[in-house]
């Protein structure tokens, strides 16, 4: 039979313990977010070095491709020049991204 103290000590430790795995479960959502945003900026950063006329012209990946006609502007295709576009013209906000998460690197490892 357990006694008060006993049961009281078991509930506090009950509640550790749930404390414990909260705080680990944050802790790897959180590392896991910021494993998403770096992702994301790797391939932002992938799409805004893409050169025209090496790259993009000759897969008919370039926004004179849309204009012609030769591709719709609604299709995948279309959609994904877009996107390639868009990103070229993030290059400054790409920069402070990308020093941002240098800064954070260096300082937290």
């Amino acid at each position: 039979r357990k006694s008060a103290l006993q049961t009281t000590n078991g509930k506090k430790r009950e509640r550790r313990k749930r404390r414990r795995t909260t705080v680990l479960l944050l802790l790897l959502l959180r590392m896991s977010l910021w494993t998403l945003l770096q992702s994301v900026l790797l391939v932002a950063n992938a799409f805004a070095v893409l050169n025209e006329e090496r790259f993009l012209e000759p897969k008919s990946l370039s926004q004179s491709a849309i204009t012609s006609g030769y591709v719709s502007a609604h299709g995948f295709k279309g959609q994904l020049i877009g996107l390639i576009y868009a990103a070229s013209y993030l290059r400054m906000p790409l920069l402070a991204a990308n020093a941002i998460v240098i800064f954070v690197k260096v300082l937290f490892g």
